[in-house]
């Protein structure tokens, strides 16, 4: 392992359970339009999306976006609904929709559904539902980033009683349809292309609870974030349900939750890193006491890279040595060396594995996880379990 791919690997900021991120201020204007529909009137009802859309909006009012709420949307207020939201969303730096409900496939087009639909024919679409495709072009004007979230992939009851215009022409299919966003947009489903996502039976579902445990994790890259919820949502549901992110970004890196603001200029996983600085001088011998007992024990970090994710462990031992190692162990090359842990800050340097590595900068502990800063990077370790 390289300089560059050790130190880029501590720019990993993995889902942090159980540690609460500091608001995160935006980078100019953010908008969002956040509908919830449950109570149908042409079929059964959804207990969960209004909860679902009341929780993302409040999380999104958090991150600093001015947040536009609809709770069981007929088509005339999602309308209505869309084209203020396209008017705020106009120049703006982030802009995003997120929509909760049922969401089809209707010859080759996706729609999103108001609870006044009947959908009678496939004809109908047009005139009782809301374009996804419109959804986007809204988003698109972004400085920054337009994203599209979708938990709208339900098992569908329109599909069954609706009559086809053509006989040669496709039915409503289950879930929704491949798209291919230009531009600066992401259009995240709750379940891939073709596949139909859960309601689940607590207050969200699986795929908007796992949005909710990631969304406002500080100095997590937007697409990394998404990540995190595809996992999260497959281990909640055994591998049933597998979320999926259409669109491609460039290597700008983009936060909804910012990095903390002393590391706010830190190098990410996925950004250009920037230039390497000169190695540090190896630090003094260590001692038992240059070891903060907090560190002592195991730490793991989830890193991606061109053949998946690994994990990478550490284990900080008190006599001032370290052991590093990654699984699968051939993603990454295995080192050991002296580390120092004290008062907020710290020191490594490699002795045996990594030749000529030395790195310094400053950490703090939060119940399990560990926020690790350096010069050219920041992470998140979270104490191993094992």
């Amino acid at each position: 392992m390289n300089r560059r791919a050790f130190v880029s690997g501590l720019a990993i900021a993995a889902a942090l359970a159980g540690f609460a991120p500091a608001p995160a201020a935006a980078d100019g204007k953010r908008v969002a339009l956040v509908i919830g529909n449950g109570a149908y009137k042409s079929v059964p009802a959804l207990s969960n999306p209004p909860n679902d859309a009341g929780d993302i909006a409040a999380a999104l009012k958090r991150l600093g976006f001015a947040v536009t709420l609809i709770t069981n949307g007929s088509f005339d207020e999602m309308r209505r609904g869309l084209i203020a939201f396209a008017r705020n969303a106009a120049g703006a730096d982030m802009a995003a929709v997120y929509f909760a409900g049922h969401g089809m496939e209707i010859n080759g087009d996706n729609w999103l559904i108001p609870v006044d639909a009947e959908l009678k024919r496939d004809t109908d679409a047009a005139n009782e539902a809301i374009s996804l495709r419109s959804v986007m072009l809204q988003v698109s004007s972004t400085g920054s980033l337009g994203l599209v979230i979708l938990d709208a992939c339900r098992n569908n009851p329109f599909a069954a009683k609706m009559s086809r215009s053509l006989a040669t022409r496709a039915t409503a299919s289950n879930g929704l349809g491949r798209i291919e966003p230009v531009g600066n947009v992401l259009v995240a489903y709750a379940a891939r292309d073709g596949t139909t996502a859960l309601d689940g039976d607590g207050r969200n579902s699986p795929f908007a609870a796992a949005l909710l445990r990631n969304i406002e994790a500080p100095g997590v890259e937007v697409t990394f974030m998404f990540r995190n919820v595809r996992d999260d949502v497959m281990e909640a549901t055994r591998n049933e349900q597998q979320p999926f992110v259409y669109g491609s970004l460039s290597r700008k890196a983009i936060y909804l939750a910012a990095p903390p603001a002393s590391t706010a200029a830190a190098t990410q996983a996925n950004a250009t890193p920037a230039a390497a600085a000169p190695a540090l001088s190896a630090p003094s011998a260590t001692s038992a006491g240059a070891i903060d007992p907090a560190l002592v024990g195991t730490w793991e970090i989830m890193v991606a890279g061109s053949r998946g994710q690994s994990r990478w462990i550490w284990q900080i031992m008190a006599d001032g040595t370290y052991k590093f190692h990654a699984e699968p162990f051939r993603s990454t090359q295995s080192h050991e060396g002296t580390v120092t842990f004290a008062n907020g800050r710290w020191t490594l340097h490699a002795l045996k594995g990594l030749r000529n590595y030395s790195d310094a900068g400053s950490y703090e502990i939060h119940d399990s996880i560990a926020v690790i800063t350096g010069k050219l990077g920041t992470g998140y370790w979270k104490r191993s379990v094992e």
